[in-house]
């Protein structure tokens, strides 16, 4: 199954699979990430945050929904790696700027 997922959203997944530098450009400057109960703020922070966790886990990420809802994208996801809890199915909020991501929620 092919999603309909906003450019930014796109991009993001696809940056992902590469570095945190790479998940890094997707967002504005001064975005902000929650994730685990941490907020991350800032492309630097938000670079660490995934060099954290590639570091700690090996996981895919499959996104498997999207809704659409203003300036907001809603996708559904299921994470399969050595984590605890694998597999689990996550929510990925995001809240676009034009063509980058100004935050981003990951929630169960």
């Amino acid at each position: 199954m092919t999603l309909n997922l906003p450019q930014p959203v796109a991009a993001y997944f696809a940056a992902d699979k590469a570095s945190g530098e790479s998940v890094a450009q997707c967002f504005a400057e001064n975005a902000v990430v929650k994730d685990e109960g941490h907020t991350y703020n800032g492309r630097a922070a938000i670079k660490k945050w995934k060099e954290e966790a590639a570091s700690k886990y090996e996981y895919t990420c499959e996104p498997l929904t999207c809704e659409s809802h203003n300036s907001k994208s809603i996708v559904t996801c299921r994470l399969v790696g050595n984590f605890p809890g694998s597999p689990i199915d996550l929510r990925f909020a995001f809240e676009l700027a034009g063509e980058q991501i100004a935050s981003l929620e990951v929630a169960p």
